[in-house]
């Protein structure tokens, strides 16, 4: 039987209030601070809802509601043992803020929850009032520059997806040594500064023990497993074609340049799948994969101005 620390552990105090919602058919852990207009943000891989710790104080601050997810799998939140889709993913999303009484939201998103929030933003762009993405390109940028940049951006994922998708070694490898492949694959992801920063080993420790909550490998794993299998399926190209419509709320799209594993190249191709006035793109140079982390004040200060105008 799997051991590691209960779900629970990730509740981490702070000027924020914990809850559990119901969503789309699972229980969702979020944390919530402020009043205002809402705004949802969305962890990546391999985070959990405090990443984004600085925003929920910065955007409350700034006169928002923000609330931070952790996503299906994920921190305190429900792990059933399907759903790691993009359908279902934002399904839960927009199903959060149904259940936050809310009829839109700003989305905000980073890495897989970028992904999730471009799909809600696509799908379901009533609920959107309008999108903030960190160092994630549009879905089909993704999958078209993995194709067409082999050497780039193919390289840059390549390795690691196919990794993920071997059964049972990836869960056992990211767990292995108290989670220390959590370390590492933060380490490569980061910028120079914010590796050396005090900070960062706490970032370290937090994320290794999340990550060992029983169940969060497998689930955290079964995103990437559905990304590839999905290209091969009927559903992925119904996924495909359902993204494939131009989103037509105000999207800022936030990139740090010193990212190894996103490109600024792909991030910045995300531009046809927007209206072409929608579309505002940032840049923080010397910043790695985790703004949100690395330059908080910077990049909370660009989301509260774009979420304020």
């Amino acid at each position: 039987m799997k051991t590691g620390p209960d779900p629970s552990s990730v509740r981490i105090p702070g000027p924020w209030r914990h809850r559990d919602v119901s969503a789309n058919g699972i229980q969702l852990h979020l944390a919530e601070c402020g009043e205002g207009p809402l705004v949802v943000l969305a962890h990546g891989f391999p985070e959990f809802w405090w990443s984004w710790r600085h925003q929920l104080v910065g955007l409350a601050e700034a006169g928002f509601r923000v609330v931070a997810v952790d996503l299906r799998g994920y921190g305190d939140s429900d792990k059933p043992p399907r759903g790691y889709d993009l359908w279902t993913l934002a399904g839960d999303l927009s199903g959060l803020i149904r259940a936050l009484g809310e009829r839109r939201a700003a989305v905000v998103g980073h890495g897989w929850g970028g992904l999730v929030a471009w799909t809600v933003a696509a799908l379901r762009p009533r609920m959107v009032r309008s999108l903030v993405v960190l160092n994630t390109p549009h879905p089909l940028a993704v999958r078209r520059a993995i194709w067409t940049d082999p050497r780039g951006q193919g390289k840059a994922m390549a390795a690691q997806v196919a990794e993920f998708q071997l059964p049972v070694l990836p869960e056992r490898s990211l767990r292995a040594d108290g989670a220390a492949r959590v370390g590492r694959i933060m380490r490569a992801r980061s910028g120079p500064v914010w590796a050396a920063a005090p900070e960062f080993a706490e970032v370290l420790t937090r994320g290794r023990e999340a990550m060992l909550i029983p169940g969060v490998a497998h689930c955290a794993l079964e995103y990437f497993r559905w990304a590839v299998r999905s290209q091969l399926r009927p559903d992925g190209r119904r996924f495909a074609a359902a993204v494939s419509r131009r989103v037509d709320v105000p999207v800022l799209q936030v990139h740090g340049v010193a990212d190894p594993c996103v490109l600024e190249r792909t991030a910045r191709s995300s531009a046809r799948w927007v209206a072409i006035d929608r579309y505002h793109y940032r840049t923080l140079p010397g910043i790695g994969h985790f703004p949100h982390q690395e330059a908080a004040p910077a990049t909370t200060a660009m989301i509260a101005d774009f979420l304020r105008d």
